[in-house]
């Protein structure tokens, strides 16, 4: 439990985050090392990879923001969550053209050298993913396709039961089918990340003893915070620790089952992960956009509506507010990480932990598996 005193400390030092960018040199430090170490999101998105035209102030204020983001690299799904191969395809050789036709501001990450350019270049790193093995189908041979064609992470199932395996909203919880298994060793031949996240627990302790190489939980919770299929267990936890994974903790309503949760939510949730698993196995991965959200009266209704077809669907259980965020509100701004290592450093946590937390452990995942 986190004493009252600390608890106290830490709210203080939350209330003032949307401050911190604005006024730093006025109102509190930054984290000075930011600049240098390598920053990944283990989930985030982009609409202007995604969508056709855009106005161009709004374009214009996403790459900005991305710019200022100071991320090295996210984990970004190409496509919809359960797409045929051909449409996998498609979009995500359209994600790749749209990219590519900015080269000042993204670079696509095949390989660690990519990842260390895009830090270097200030560019934002895309690291091409699918949640969900949909695309792949039954055809394993589509694993080299992807491949080819730049995806380097797969996320083995979404909510939902697929050929591989069952979803955490599944109430069977029957864990990796025996095609599962197979595509878990394609996976591990191609040099493709495999990523547990919103699998079954059954599914998520299946695939880590499947897997032969460090898989990724890459936007989950503690379950034992929080006790929501969303969230991994410390056991699961332990298990993708063993294999030299990473558990990646996301900004969505998971890390509370009661309220929103809040930048002190977060804090909780990494510190659990690093008494159970280790500071090697922690990272971020909000499941949120790059750009921090206008939360205009418009937003706030559309949100509202969103959240009421969310509890509809069993993505959030029935009994929660309406007034939830699929993102942190008091890490509401475009350089959340840098804000969250600044409360990580006045929890006295090491440097050396916090740069490992904001992106070097996904990046050691990284450099293992497809080298």
């Amino acid at each position: 439990m986190t004493r009252r005193r600390d608890f106290l400390q830490l709210a203080a030092l939350c209330a003032l985050a949307p401050m911190l960018r604005a006024n730093a040199m006025q109102t509190a430090p930054v984290w000075s090392r930011y600049g240098d170490v390598i920053a990944i999101d283990g989930e985030a998105g982009l609409d202007l990879l995604h969508e056709d035209g855009g106005e161009e102030k709004a374009v214009a204020r996403e790459l900005a923001e991305s710019r200022a983001s100071g991320l090295s690299a996210i984990l970004f799904q190409v496509t919809g969550v359960r797409s045929s191969f051909d449409t996998a395809v498609s979009d995500l050789m359209r994600v790749r053209a749209r990219a590519d036709a900015r080269p000042d501001a993204f670079l696509v990450v095949r390989t660690r050298a990519d990842l260390d350019r895009a830090h270097r270049e200030k560019k934002l790193g895309l690291i091409f993913r699918f949640q969900g093995a949909e695309p792949i189908g039954d055809d394993l041979d589509h694993v080299s396709v992807f491949r080819e064609l730049g995806i380097r992470v797969v996320e083995l199932t979404h909510n939902r039961r697929n050929l591989v395996g069952d979803g955490c909203t599944e109430p069977s919880q029957a864990g990796l089918s025996k095609f599962g298994y197979e595509v878990v060793e394609r996976l591990n031949a191609e040099k493709i990340v495999v990523d547990l996240a919103h699998g079954a627990p059954q599914t998520i302790a299946d695939g880590i003893r499947a897997s032969k190489t460090p898989p990724l939980i890459s936007h989950t919770g503690a379950r034992a915070l929080s006790d929501l299929p969303r969230c991994a267990s410390d056991e699961n936890l332990r298990a993708m620790a063993a294999k030299g994974g990473v558990a990646g903790v996301i900004f969505w309503p998971y890390l509370r089952t009661d309220t929103q949760p809040m930048a002190i939510d977060v804090i909780r949730h990494i510190e659990h992960m690093i008494d159970v698993c280790g500071e090697d196995h922690v990272g971020i991965g909000t499941d949120s956009s790059v750009m921090a959200i206008d939360r205009t009266p418009e937003f706030e209704k559309e949100n509202r509506e969103w959240i009421k077809g969310a509890k509809e669907d069993g993505i959030f259980e029935k009994n929660r507010p309406d007034d939830l965020y699929t993102f942190i509100p008091d890490l509401n701004m475009d350089n959340r990480f840098e804000v969250l290592a600044t409360m990580l450093s006045a929890r006295k946590h090491s440097d050396a932990r916090i740069a490992k937390i904001l992106g070097g452990n996904f990046q050691r995942v990284f450099t293992e598996v497809w080298a």
